[in-house]
């Protein structure tokens, strides 16, 4: 179509009125119902996956370790696959593992050991099987004690990796 052509028509549109207002279509309508229609399931979906959230995060698991270790002992095994297991109907939902340490050792040290600890714990639940891009890994060294650190009970509440929803 030449420009003259294009600037006739769009003059003739709009003298007409329907340039402007648009002209109502049974396209118009079955896109309208359509749109409708989909943004009801996106809503459904939306709020399903909010309760499945909320359900999912009723779930968490704490791991201890021995001092200066990342070894995962027998009953964190069993912690984290009971974990695992309440996890396998909530496959959208990522999940926090956050380690820490005794105030035990330096800084540097310790930071590396939560980190260990928490990378242990991911990887085991990655062969449970957690999917690893659902795993965020975090490492606090002896910030956030769980207890104090003056005794025994509290360096060992201390030595842990917290696992939840996020």
């Amino acid at each position: 179509m030449s420009a003259s052509a294009g600037r006739i028509l769009a003059a003739a549109l709009l003298s007409a009125g329907l340039a402007t207002t648009g002209c109502p279509s049974a396209y118009d309508r079955a896109y309208d119902s359509e749109t409708q229609r989909l943004e009801a399931e996106q809503q459904q979906r939306d709020e399903q996956e909010r309760a499945a959230h909320a359900e999912a995060s009723k779930y968490a698991a704490v791991v201890y370790f021995d001092t200066g270790s990342a070894v995962i002992k027998e009953a964190g095994y069993r912690e984290l696959g009971w974990f695992a297991d309440k996890m396998q109907p909530f496959p959208q939902v990522s999940i926090l593992i956050q380690g820490f340490a005794d105030a035990t050792g330096g800084d540097a040290l310790n930071q590396k050991l939560s980190e260990q600890r928490a990378e242990a714990v991911a990887k085991h639940l990655a062969t449970l099987g957690i999917a690893s891009p659902r795993l965020v890994v975090q490492g606090f060294a002896s910030e956030f004690p769980a207890a104090p650190n003056e005794t025994t009970k509290g360096r060992l509440d201390n030595r842990r990796v917290e696992v939840t929803v996020r």
